[in-house]
């Protein structure tokens, strides 16, 4: 599955939130040294309830508008998170 996120470093707390197809998500860390792509993965892996192993950045690494891809795993497509999209 491919999602499209919109990302806002140095946020005041993180967050994750659908806007359509377009996946927010605020994360704490800077855009420095790729802290925040890692805090980027992280979130969108709780946000999906999937391993961060399954999220692969596929462009967008200096970009605020990111494209990820979510790699299919055994009993993903179960999961509450995936009805919701």
């Amino acid at each position: 599955m491919i999602i499209t996120l919109r990302v806002h470093p140095r946020a005041s707390r993180p967050k994750a939130t659908w806007n359509g197809n377009l996946l927010e998500v605020w994360v704490t860390a800077p855009p420095v040294g790729g802290a925040a792509n890692k805090a980027v993965m992280k979130a969108v892996a709780d946000q999906l309830d999937v391993p961060v192993s399954a999220v692969v950045l596929r462009s967008g690494g200096h970009s605020r508008t990111k494209v990820v891809e979510v790699l299919e795993s055994p009993g993903l497509s179960s999961g509450p998170a995936w009805r919701t999209i």
